[in-house]
């Protein structure tokens, strides 16, 4: 395993622990906007650094997770060379694809009729972003199919 796949497989886990640590640990249960009872917002949960970064947090995984696709598609590691190649280009461009499809199945149109789809809803309009994220690192793959 060559250093520059060690590091793209770390970045990768890493950007999808946070997001999970996000969204199990450190939102509130309602949300980020969700109020208690006692009509106050609910406070998030977790240390007081992470908290404080708020939806920040989403965006730290999601480049983190992207950075280490990105390093991945160098052909030195095994989906940079290859057949890598063809299924790190196809799959990024097929979960951008279903992540924007998901998007605007579950979370548009009326307010009430809206899903709760774990951390789609956080993101709202910036999931657009996320999917088209993923479809610029398989272009990034593109570049690199011989």
């Amino acid at each position: 395993m060559s250093p520059r796949f060690a590091i793209a497989l770390v970045l990768m886990i890493g950007g999808i622990g946070w997001i999970l640590y996000t969204w199990f640990g450190i939102r509130p249960e309602g949300g980020w906007e969700a109020i208690g009872s006692d009509g106050k917002p609910l406070q998030p949960g977790g240390p007081s650094f992470f908290a404080d970064l708020e939806m920040k947090n989403y965006l730290i995984g999601f480049i983190a997770y992207f950075l280490g696709l990105m390093i991945s598609a160098h052909p030195s590691t095994p989906l940079g060379r290859g057949r890598g190649v063809v299924v790190g280009m196809l799959g990024c461009f097929v979960i951008g694809l279903v992540w924007i499809c998901l998007f605007y199945i579950f979370l548009t149109g009326d307010a009430d009729n809206t899903k709760d789809v774990p951390i789609l809803v956080d993101l709202g309009q910036k999931n657009l972003f996320v999917g088209i994220g993923f479809m610029a690192v398989g272009f990034a793959f593109a570049t690199r199919w011989e």
